[in-house]
């Protein structure tokens, strides 16, 4: 895919070196944006083999609105090492998508906390005023950000109507290039197909903003070598993009959907290319 391998190219040609929290160092650069038109196929990236069915459990553990790893495990371990002794993860993605925490004053002035559920509203709203400007759903509770192993990187996306076709604009706070963002890119563009359908829009474009965009870059002869990601990426800049797969879901209501309602087809690809998670 062009726009991520342009990505790539500005990170590596304009990125400044940065120590991280990781203890290994990145090129970093500050506000990356690209947009991809989701009617031109999937964006799920060609230039290296991308583990599908492992997103697709992850965006449907986040669906599920579950805070806990003992489901989504079964597939991936992606989330793991965030998780406590107990399988909780503090910042659950889909937790706050489905039962974001909303203080409010009952009529005796009590503070009174009710949930959310984001996802469900950005439905109804859309169905109900596809103009409004107020679809927005957030990850981010502050409470939960001062005291999470891994406060959520991409916190908020917003979603937007126009010509009869449905937008989604992703904001990261921090992003991964090598190994996070072309998961981040492809789950996101899941998911707007699957409001999309819910609502009865025709697909439109996915824009990503990504406030902190790195690549991790071990030293060689020391311990973080094996985390070092340019080299991966230098070989994915040398190879040649396919075209997209296409992308079909089942016509069912989105609490419905389950694994095996969705459809990846003719997906081609270069051979698997490995990156070290850095923790």
């Amino acid at each position: 895919m062009k726009q991520y391998l342009d990505l790539v190219r500005t990170v590596m040609d304009n990125g400044v070196r940065k120590k991280s929290r990781t203890g290994v160092d990145t090129i970093s650069y500050f506000g990356a944006f690209y947009k991809v038109d989701l009617n031109e196929g999937f964006p799920l990236l060609t230039t290296k083999k991308m583990q599908w069915k492992s997103l697709l459990h992850e965006v449907l553990w986040y669906l599920s609105g579950d805070n806990h790893i003992r489901n989504l495990r079964q597939y991936t371990k992606i989330w793991d090492a965030w998780a406590d002794e107990n399988g909780v993860l503090e910042t659950a993605y889909g937790y706050y998508w489905r039962h974001f925490p909303s203080a409010q004053r009952n009529k005796n002035g009590e503070w009174v906390v009710r949930e959310v559920d984001q996802i469900q509203y950005v439905i109804d709203e859309i169905k109900s005023n596809p103009n409004s400007r107020r679809l927005v759903i957030s990850a981010w509770e502050p409470g939960n950000a001062t005291t999470s192993k891994l406060p959520p990187c991409h916190y908020t996306f917003v979603f937007n109507v126009n010509d009869g076709k449905l937008n989604c604009h992703l904001t990261q706070r921090s992003g991964d290039i090598a190994l996070g963002i072309p998961f981040n890119l492809a789950a996101y563009s899941l998911l707007t197909q699957v409001i999309a359908q819910q609502v009865g829009l025709k697909l439109g474009q996915f824009g990503h903003t990504i406030v902190d965009a790195h690549i991790y870059v071990g030293e060689k002869g020391t311990e973080t070598e094996k985390y070092d990601h340019l080299e991966g990426l230098k070989e994915q800049l040398k190879r040649e993009p396919l075209p997209l797969p296409q992308l079909k879901i089942a016509n069912k209501s989105i609490d419905e959907l389950k694994f095996e309602d969705f459809e990846l087809l003719n997906y081609q690809y270069h051979e698997k290319i490995s990156f070290e998670v850095a923790v």
